[in-house]
């Protein structure tokens, strides 16, 4: 009798003891059951010596935080998935001995597949002046280079520039991808580049906010800026880092080799298409919360020699009520 007194209470403590987990259960499944989906676009880089390897769903870890996310979709960005649309941006800030590369950026432009939209804009005075509209016609696009003007006006920002394009950019099942030629100087304003030590430029990090909020990649290439003041050693290694971060925390490449221009940008946009090539189309589900924000995601591989460039975060929308 005495034993099954214990069993009946020690049944009964279970049961109590399971209540106060019913809400979290809940809660869990009304979390998954409110995620949405949120797109963006992956590079596997490899090393340009060896073939890129094929990479499947199962292949790929994408966490927030300690959260494991669930993959929706990993498809290759190829045949017909691989609309891009790409936009050349140019400093008109940029000395004028970047005529000698104009020739490298037409090739590349003219190279460029029948599934790839390009347009030509040159960023002054915090904004983009947009001189071929994304088409698919690249030789018309290719002639749209010119020489930089060598003036940018009293609001002279690639950063803002960048945001600029961006908040025009209508969205669109295609990627999204920018390459900024410039020296990376902010020259608003009191800044004339003559602060020595390290910066960290906030329109940097503005402009890496809208291409993660807009699922832009964007990639850079320095090259020295016109007047003698810019091409110091604090302002030039302050507009490269810049640049690098940006490029960093958006899925895209930096390219710059010392503090002067490259002998030609030809290996730049090599590695450039290589990687545009081999990029894939990401979506997984994302918890919203009270207020749309970016949220960091990290996307891991264990396939030998693969190393992914992707945005360091994603924008998600707010949860419905």
């Amino acid at each position: 009798m005495k034993s099954l007194r214990n069993r009946w209470f020690y049944g009964a403590l279970a049961v109590l003891g399971m209540l106060p987990c019913t809400p979290a259960i809940h809660a869990q499944l009304s979390d998954t059951s409110a995620r949405v989906p949120v797109k963006m676009t992956v590079t596997a880089n490899v090393d340009s010596q060896k073939r890129a390897p094929v990479i499947n769903l199962q292949d790929i870890l994408v966490k927030s935080g300690n959260e494991q996310l669930t993959i929706n979709e990993w498809v290759p960005a190829r045949e017909d998935r691989a609309g891009l649309e790409l936009f050349i941006l140019i400093d008109d800030a940029a000395d004028w001995r970047l005529g000698s590369q104009l020739d490298v950026v037409r090739s590349f432009i003219k190279d460029q597949p029948a599934s790839t939209l390009t347009g030509v804009g040159y960023m002054s005075n915090a904004g983009v002046q947009i001189l071929q509209d994304l088409t698919s016609d690249h030789v018309l696009a290719a002639n749209a280079i010119r020489l930089p003007i060598g003036i940018v006006g009293p609001f002279g920002s690639p950063y803002l520039s960048v945001v600029d394009l961006m908040k025009r950019w209508p969205a669109s099942e295609n990627r999204h991808e920018v390459v900024m030629i410039t020296d990376g100087i902010d020259r608003r304003g009191g800044n004339r580049g003559m602060f020595r030590g390290y910066w960290l430029n906030p329109d940097a990090d503005a402009a890496s906010a809208m291409a993660q909020k807009t699922g832009t990649n964007i990639h850079s290439i320095y090259t020295p800026g016109n007047g003698r003041m810019y091409r110091g050693f604090w302002p030039a290694t302050n507009g490269q880092t810049n640049l690098a971060r940006l490029s960093d925390a958006t899925g895209g490449m930096s390219f710059y080799l010392g503090l002067r221009s490259a002998v030609s940008f030809e290996p730049y946009f090599k590695d450039l298409q290589r990687s545009l090539n081999n990029q894939y189309l990401l979506s997984i589900s994302m918890t919203p919360e009270k207020k749309a924000r970016l949220q960091r995601v990290d996307i891991s591989t264990e396939v030998a020699g693969v190393d992914f460039a992707s945005h360091d975060a994603v924008w998600v929308p707010a949860a419905k009520r």
